[in-house]
């Protein structure tokens, strides 16, 4: 097995998961794994919920999704935000990420119309070969 350049570091990258955007998510991940970096993967098998469209009359499915999520949160270091969509639970996450004292970093490579999730953030970043760069340099100085 490979050793992993930034191991040290932990970090979840969340983002809207409905509507087929899960593989985004998976696409960056994947990138920060090649990069060496230790990525956190919270969404596992039984907490894919990208083909559920509507959450109203699923409570208690919400609540555990919500509770799984909050939890990786406060286990890694470091939250890479996805935000080429708008996403309820990825601004919630910023926020919650930001109270614990998380570094956030967002991540779109298309415009970003509302000041929200940039106030949230630690960094911006607009491609995927600056996100790499930021986390190198967040590595090198330390959290």
């Amino acid at each position: 097995m490979r050793q992993l350049k930034y191991s040290s570091m932990k970090i979840m990258v969340c983002g809207p998961i409905g509507y087929g955007r899960l593989s985004k998510i998976r696409r960056i991940q994947s990138l920060l794994k090649k990069s060496g970096f230790t990525v956190i993967d919270h969404i596992s098998r039984e907490m894919d919920y990208s083909d559920i469209k509507d959450f109203r009359d699923k409570k208690e499915l919400a609540e555990k999704i919500v509770k799984h999520d909050l939890n990786f949160i406060k286990n890694s270091d470091i939250i890479v935000a996805i935000a080429d969509s708008p996403s309820y639970g990825t601004a919630i996450e910023m926020f919650v990420a930001k109270e614990l004292g998380k570094k956030v970093i967002l991540f779109s490579e298309r415009e970003i119309p509302t000041p929200w999730s940039i106030a949230f953030s630690d960094h911006v970043v607009k491609s995927k070969e600056e996100l790499i760069l930021r986390l190198e340099e967040i590595a090198k100085r330390g959290l």
